[in-house]
């Protein structure tokens, strides 16, 4: 999400079910309000594990983003999410915790907790502490709310996580009280001095990896979650795919990737040809990126990836779609991962027909290039919280 500072905000999550259940008991949700040019993210976790667990965090979750994003006061709003979720047949109460992150567009950001461990904030490769306001809803003294204010800045983290990752080898004899915030912090704190622009969806992964090593056996005995928001200035992301309609505006389209100051991708043979003339920059085939019904990337001076095009953005849009990297790397693996770890994508598609693609005894999957194209936009939109620039040539 882009501000007038030029902030922009990566928001991931990694996430690992109780062993034995399908479906987890915390959950992490994200919109951004893009009139508002802001970003809401909440975690919460249900009593317990499984179906009813997971039942009281969504719900906890849901009612949280939608009185956020309607500047509901928080207090009374806390009131009606406790009051309105189900109570437990066993244990007699209704409980979820949450935590809220509210990031307007100057950075300016209110983060409300109940009951979760509390955040960490990296800054300068610090951990930083911040005073709280605590507060408490009529009838529900006990449960306490924690609301703090900050400004936020370049390169400053945000990390939330659950109770599952905090007590992440609880009992055990090393760790008899657990891994605890601080075990945590330090593992953020090192994997932060080795890889100071480790991205979000990076470091919430490595948390969850951490924690999970510090179990019995390995095996998650409680639900884990960790979330990551990384304020930070913008990746740019290019990716050109097909030739454009009219061939005097070739130099124009390979003019674009010369000025790129990012990453950058060639989708098409036709279109990596055309680059290549263009720029005078030789394309050589690599051994790296090929199985899964597709060619190997190719290599081209200042471009991360040069693939097929077609089938390689089609298979890109089922694994963004999906949000499931394919353990076996391809071309269109590496174009998901790279398109992930950007915060504005710009997409230029040019529109000269290719008359194989109009083949109708061709798999359905074989979508004309422009429609393939939207899918990976929509899902990098809404799933992702990308920027997206999508234009025609």
């Amino acid at each position: 999400m882009k501000t007038e500072k030029e902030l922009f905000i990566e928001v991931e999550h990694a996430q690992l079910n109780h062993d034995g259940q399908s479906v987890c008991g915390d959950c992490f949700k994200s919109c951004k309000l893009g009139g508002q040019q802001r970003m809401i993210s909440v975690l919460s976790d249900g009593l317990g594990s499984g179906v009813k667990a997971s039942i009281l965090s969504t719900m906890t979750a849901t009612m949280a983003l939608k009185f956020m994003s309607t500047d509901s006061e928080i207090v009374r709003s806390a009131a009606i999410m406790m009051e309105a979720l189900p109570v437990c047949a066993v244990r007699k109460i209704s409980y979820a915790t949450f935590t809220i992150i509210d990031t307007g567009p100057s950075g300016r950001t209110r983060i409300i907790e109940m009951d979760n461990p509390a955040f960490i904030l990296m800054r300068d490769g610090k951990r930083v502490e911040i005073p709280h306001e605590e507060m408490a809803a009529p009838g529900w003294e006990k449960r306490k709310l924690h609301i703090y204010e900050l400004n936020m800045k370049p390169e400053d983290r945000l990390i939330v996580f659950s109770d599952g990752i905090s007590q992440a080898g609880m009992g055990t004899p090393g760790l008899p009280l657990g891994w605890r915030r601080e075990g945590c912090a330090e593992v953020i704190h090192d994997a932060l001095t080795h890889a100071p622009d480790m991205s979000a969806r990076a470091l919430a992964r490595r948390v969850l990896h951490e924690a999970l090593m510090r179990q019995p056996e390995h095996k998650a005995i409680d639900d884990m979650t960790c979330g990551v928001v990384y304020f930070r200035h913008a990746r740019q992301a290019l990716v050109l795919t097909g030739p454009p309609f009219a061939a005097e505006r070739d130099q124009e389209y390979a003019q674009m990737v010369a000025d790129c100051d990012g990453h950058i991708a060639i989708c098409g043979g036709t279109t990596a040809n055309i680059i290549g003339r263009e720029l005078g920059r030789e394309i050589k085939t690599s051994l790296r990126g090929g199985g899964g019904g597709l060619p190997p990337v190719s290599k081209m001076q200042g471009v991360e990836l040069v693939t097929e095009g077609i089938l390689t953005l089609t298979q890109t849009a089922s694994i963004l779609e999906s949000d499931t990297i394919p353990a076996k790397r391809n071309a269109a693996v590496e174009l998901a991962e790279m398109l992930r770890e950007s915060d504005h994508v710009r997409f230029v598609v040019g529109t000269r027909i290719n008359e194989a693609h109009q083949d109708p005894t061709l798999p359905v999957d074989l979508e004309i290039r422009r429609n393939i194209v939207k899918r990976i936009a929509k899902a990098l939109e809404k799933r992702y919280l990308k920027q997206v620039d999508l234009e025609y040539i």
